[in-house]
């Protein structure tokens, strides 16, 4: 059996790679390991790998390489550390192919170890774009690394193939996160009040906000405008947490004083889970923040999204996304909440794909050969 390793480092990674995960499981042809890193390992952002195992995944190897400070420094040494915990990783487990999804750094430090240790990548979510974040320089770096790609949309695979990728290995597949908008069965909303202990009300919004890491702005006053915002809606507003980024701990830290002290109204949760977080996706009224989640998945909800900033500015929009600074939140939000725009968003049609996704990339796994050389194919050929 082919022996596929997927590397994990955070819980809205691993909300996307369940679909995957469940099919390699099932395949006769494939054999999982599942290799789970970062964020998934650290109490602060809930111990997340517990999910794993609860979800009857069997973990092979756990790295810890998490520094408990959000400044680039210690990002650049969290990468460091995932980089030569990795190698040993993938020394005991000998994968034939490791399979990643997006742009974060401990990915592309699974991406690194294994193009050094000759091991072929299968890369998802490569020829994407987000200018406000570093992930836009790893993403691509990623790709590069990668034989084998698995794009959203078809502008993504053109831009692949202009950077050299050979056009058989670069296959549109669709989001995997829409897989799970489709074959979920959603938690009613009465349900998901009582797990959470707080209420939708009559205007509600999921919020999930992370810091733009390429950004010169203080991320301390950017949150704290941003909250004073919310305050002046008359939304009821559930808060996720930022990522463990530069500065993440900064905002979520902003959001757990601030929501104690309006808790009638307000909520932080530091970790939803994939079920929970897409039940309450389709239970509120609009997103707001900058993860991409906003800008996949929520189209297949038919929500309106308000979309903070350049974190995601490049990515495909589907039609339901007010764009919008902090500073002009309070109208994107009054725009998003129009009856206009919610007849807009009720026809909207979902640029990222079918809920297809899972079940050909593992075809592709299954089929595919691999090789860490590759030949960089030249405009024209």
């Amino acid at each position: 059996m082919r022996k596929v390793c997927v590397v994990t480092g955070t819980r809205a990674e691993y909300g996307l790679f369940l679909p995957i995960l469940k099919k390699i499981k099932e395949s006769k042809k494939l054999r999982l390991q599942l290799v789970v890193s970062t964020m998934h390992l650290s109490s602060e952002f809930g111990s997340t790998y517990k999910q794993i195992e609860d979800d009857g995944f069997l973990i092979d190897e756990k790295v810890e390489n998490l520094l408990s400070a959000d400044t680039k420094s210690a990002i650049a040494k969290s990468t460091g550390l995932a980089t030569i915990l990795l190698s040993d990783c993938f020394t005991r487990l000998q994968p034939d192919v490791v399979l990643l999804l997006g742009d974060r750094y401990e990915t592309h430090a699974a991406a690194t170890t294994a193009m050094l240790m000759n091991i072929p990548i299968a890369h998802i979510h490569g020829g994407e774009i987000t200018e406000g974040a570093v992930d836009e320089q790893i993403r691509h770096s990623i790709s590069k690394m990668s034989c084998l790609h698995f794009v959203a949309t078809e502008k993504y695979r053109q831009r692949l193939m202009q950077m050299g990728e050979k056009a058989s290995r670069v296959i549109k597949s669709g989001a995997p996160g829409i897989d799970n908008v489709l074959n979920f069965q959603f938690l009613k909303k009465r349900d998901l009040e009582k797990e959470l202990n707080w209420c939708f009300g009559e205007l509600s919004a999921l919020v999930t906000y992370h810091s733009e890491t390429l950004s010169d702005k203080n991320v301390g006053d950017e949150v704290n405008e941003l909250l004073d915002n919310l305050l002046h809606t008359k939304l009821n507003i559930l808060f996720t947490y930022a990522n463990a980024d530069d500065s993440g701990r900064v905002i979520n830290q902003s959001l757990e004083d601030f929501c104690q002290s309006h808790p009638k109204r307000f909520k932080v949760v530091k970790n939803l889970g994939q079920l929970r977080y897409l039940s309450c996706m389709k239970h509120v009224d609009l997103l707001i923040g900058n993860t991409s989640s906003g800008i996949i998945e929520a189209a297949s909800f038919n929500k309106p999204v308000v979309n903070i900033g350049n974190r995601q500015k490049g990515r495909l929009q589907s039609g339901n996304v007010v764009n919008c600074s902090v500073s002009t939140l309070t109208e994107g939000v009054k725009r998003a909440c129009s009856n206009s725009f919610k007849q807009k968003c009720s026809t909207v049609v979902n640029v990222y794909g079918d809920g297809q996704s899972a079940a050909l990339i593992i075809r592709e796994l299954e089929k595919q050969a691999f090789s860490p050389i590759k030949t960089f194919v030249d405009a024209g050929e």
